[in-house]
């Protein structure tokens, strides 16, 4: 069948772009006719109805045109092209995380003058000045997509075939009947690789301050009687004192706004003898990452926080001693030995610092450089561990 030709304007009455459009775009070489007439006159195809198509659909979801420009040179490869896709979905995410926030000071600033009182100008800038780094830790939680990222580096390539959530499922000591209750549950792994060790009689209520995490665990644990759900936050546990045997809180205390709060909301559902299993890590831990996303460029912070620094391995025991007794610490030995660079930049993009914004038009060179630093092997120091205290 021979190949259909439009002429400019029938091309631009098509897609719904104008005639200056479509010159400049092939003035920045974005989209070249397939063909010309013999006096120059551009002539397109239904192939270059589907190519701008999707340079008008990057630049929809805020793509600069230097950045559609190098997609569409890297079209071919997949990865680069989901990659660059994952980026901009966050930075949309933290985006409208800063346009909320900023609404928010507007609305305070209108109302306050409304009613004629002093307006605390110090106070609605800091609401307007809000880094995309603070934003993005609010945003990390609200889909399991970049906890998933973790959880598949971790589990594919650590040296403790025993596995994270199976090692911590034996630290909690389960024992038929007991009342349990996890904070912040995330996408519920705990439960789903450890179905089917859990006793007669448990019964688990998983909570999560994120509603996004509480539906997709739900999703996955709904239709089992022995979980019920809730979306609640650490901080105001809205359980009756006493209510629970087994409070479990993974790799969440960390984040919490006010630690000794949360400690105490977890003493007070605790039964009499009841044990909390609190999860983190070290300063050391995934060091070699930092190390080298900063050798790449030095900007770059993959945490707007140092999280052990508020709830970690060298202060946990004395956060805890103030609510609880016989606190001890189990570490958990490990290490991950990586060859493969896409599973460790997923993790490098899940990660709530400022990368993100970084990376987008330099995904492909990074991409590169990571392959390089993991061929024929690359270490990741893992320093995580539990402490275990009593009521």
């Amino acid at each position: 069948m021979a190949e259909v030709y439009y002429t400019s304007g029938e091309f631009a009455g098509k897609a719904h772009v104008t005639l200056r459009t479509l010159r400049y775009y092939d003035k920045v070489n974005l989209l070249r006719p397939s063909a010309r007439t013999a006096s120059g006159a551009r002539l397109y195809t239904d192939g270059d109805l589907v190519r701008l198509q999707q340079i008008l659909l990057f630049k929809y979801f805020g793509f600069s045109l230097a950045e559609i420009r190098e997609l569409s040179l890297a079209a071919a490869d997949d990865s680069v092209l989901l990659q660059s896709m994952r980026i901009q979905q966050k930075l949309l995410t933290e985006r409208a995380e800063e346009i909320r926030e900023m609404q928010a000071a507007m609305d305070e600033t209108i109302r306050m003058m409304e009613e004629g009182r002093q307006i605390e100008w110090s106070g609605m800038l800091d609401l307007i000045h809000l880094t995309s780094m603070e934003e993005s830790l609010k945003a990390q939680y609200v889909n399991t997509s970049n906890i998933a990222a973790r959880i598949r580096l971790h589990r594919g390539y650590s040296v403790n075939r025993e596995g994270w959530f199976p090692w911590v499922f034996r630290q909690c000591g389960l024992t038929g009947g007991m009342r349990v209750l996890e904070v912040g549950c995330g996408n519920g792994a705990l439960w789903t690789e450890n179905a089917g060790r859990i006793p007669e009689g448990v019964r688990v209520e998983l909570t999560d301050k994120s509603e996004g995490m509480v539906r997709a665990v739900q999703r996955e644990l709904g239709s089992d009687p022995r979980f019920s759900f809730r979306v609640s936050d650490v901080q105001d546990i809205p359980e009756e004192a006493g209510s629970f045997d087994l409070v479990i809180a993974d790799h969440v205390l960390f984040y919490c706004d006010d630690v000794p709060r949360a400690l105490r909301e977890i003493a007070r559902v605790l039964a009499p003898g009841g044990r909390v299993v609190a999860a983190t890590y070290g300063k050391s831990h995934m060091r070699e990452v930092t190390g080298l996303v900063q050798e790449f460029d030095p900007a770059i912070v993959l945490s707007a926080d140092h999280l052990y620094e508020k709830f970690g391995l060298d202060n946990g025991a004395g956060l805890m001693a103030n609510c609880f007794k016989d606190v001890t610490c189990r570490r958990y030995e490990d290490a991950i030995e990586i060859s493969e660079a896409e599973p460790l930049i997923a993790y490098i993009l899940s990660c709530h610092g400022n990368q993100n914004r970084l990376l987008l038009d330099r995904y492909r060179e990074f991409r590169e450089f990571v392959m390089g630093k993991v061929k024929g092997g690359f270490h990741i120091t893992k320093d995580a561990g539990v402490f275990i205290g009593k009521k």
